[in-house]
């Protein structure tokens, strides 16, 4: 998989642990769900896969196989689906933000927070997400895109989506 891939999924999934407090253990949750324990046994199999991408403060360049990668989407598109209505709800309040303003400030400022605690601040990229202005795009598309991968094919989508050919 390329680094570039890795990042992306890991950036969703920062989102989706940017929605549901729980995180880690939505996602582990979710992983037991799917029947994927032969392949992400524990939290700490997870957290390492994680760490392949290049932004993280502890990264790592260990090859993630195809289906740790493919695990990890079936998460992500499970995850999407199941926190659906909140992902709609931060979508809405940004497009009615004299409205709503509340929830889209409320999950940026969280957004924000994850990134400082988990990734490299020191990176010129990361920076952009530390900078409410600059990252507002990357939210929106990345909210979209999850909203994308509930459908039926969702799966194959997201895959197509973050994988270089």
């Amino acid at each position: 998989m390329s680094r570039h891939s890795i990042e992306k999924l890991d950036l969703l999934l920062l989102i989706l642990e940017t929605i549901d407090l729980n995180g880690i253990q939505s996602i582990y949750a979710f992983s037991n769900r799917l029947n994927l324990n032969y392949i992400l046994p524990n939290k700490v199999t997870i957290w390492k896969l994680r760490n392949n991408n290049p932004l993280r403060k502890s990264y790592v360049n260990n090859n993630i196989k195809l289906d740790q990668f493919d695990a990890l989407i079936k998460i992500t598109v499970e995850m999407s689906r199941y926190l659906y209505p909140y992902i709609r709800e931060v979508l809405q309040s940004k497009e009615d933000i004299d409205i709503n303003s509340i929830v889209w400030n409320d999950f940026n400022k969280r957004f924000i927070e994850l990134i400082k605690e988990r990734l490299n601040v020191d990176s010129m990229r990361v920076k952009k997400f530390l900078n409410q202005t600059e990252n507002e795009e990357f939210i929106i598309n990345s909210l979209l895109t999850l909203s994308l991968c509930i459908s039926n094919k969702g799966h194959q989508k997201l895959k197509n989506f973050l994988i270089d050919f």
